[in-house]
């Protein structure tokens, strides 16, 4: 009797064994299934949306998000094959809620910021953006962290709570930017003259705006020379190159039109003084 028992404990023990095995194959197998099912979700999501020409920041969200909880499904799935009480743990996980809140509080604020970016738009992908000490173009909208690519083609991962916490200033919000560039020329100078090669280089850069006009006017009389204000107006991506090829393009004319560019002089007098002895 006793070997019989053992035999069928032992035979038990196989069986359990063996559909564990199973159960833990399946469950490998609807990991890789249920990653690629998700990626394939996210992917098609992303299609859809993009051919009802939506906003680039919202797709990107919506497919992030798709892309998770399509993994936390697959998650549950593959807890409950393997014979996980799937109850006991959501219990579990809403008394220890507190505990994980306080521990996540910063991704949490982060994911809850992202939702306030998407909903209100304060920016989209591709504005020129100042937010967090950061200067650059919106590259991505996830959901915990916004993607942004400085002019020296730095990208700048920042999280979006100190985003939403932080003022804003939205370069693109209206479409264009004006670019501010200050000229000085000599008094002896021909002002109407300088005026029309300045508005001459203006007009040969294609990539400065014609509506609204660009503005040339006299800044300021300063002691030895005319300031003036030049400014066009460009797109976001282009204010920096119309801004260092107008310069340089107005130096190279200027010199050729033989137009004076003041520079800071100060003129040094020396004044002799007879010695002590000399006055005896």
């Amino acid at each position: 009797m006793n070997g019989l028992s053992f035999n069928a404990s032992l035979a038990e023990w196989q069986l359990t064994i063996a559909s564990f095995g199973i159960r833990l194959l399946g469950a490998i197998a609807l990991f890789y299934i249920g990653r690629w099912g998700a990626a394939q979700i996210q992917r098609m999501v992303r299609q859809v949306m993009t051919r009802t020409h939506m906003d680039a920041s919202l797709i990107s969200f919506s497919s992030h998000f798709s892309y998770y909880g399509a993994i936390a499904l697959v998650t549950l799935t593959i807890m409950g094959l393997l014979g996980i009480e799937t109850t006991s743990l959501v219990a579990m996980l809403g008394a220890a809620s507190i505990a994980i809140g306080l521990a996540l509080q910063g991704s949490l604020s982060n994911f809850a910021a992202g939702i306030l970016l998407i909903i209100f738009h304060p920016f989209r992908v591709g504005d020129l953006i100042e937010g967090a000490g950061v200067t650059g173009i919106v590259e991505e909208i996830q959901l915990f962290t916004t993607f942004v690519l400085t002019d020296d083609n730095r990208l700048v991962i920042i999280p979006n709570a100190k985003l939403i916490n932080d003022s804003i200033v939205n370069r693109s919000a209206k479409g264009c930017l004006r670019v501010d560039i200050v000229v000085g020329i000599d008094y002896e100078d021909n002002l109407q003259h300088v005026k029309a090669i300045i508005a001459e280089v203006l007009h040969a850069d294609s990539r400065i705006l014609k509506d609204p006009m660009p503005q040339i006017g006299v800044l300021e009389l300063a002691e030895n020379y005319i300031r003036l204000a030049i400014r066009p107006w460009a797109s976001a991506r282009n204010y920096w190159p119309v801004y260092f090829h107008v310069q340089e393009a107005l130096v190279q004319r200027f010199r050729e039109e033989g137009i004076t560019i003041p520079s800071s002089k100060q003129d040094v007098h020396i004044h002799s003084f007879p010695s002590p002895q000399s006055v005896n």
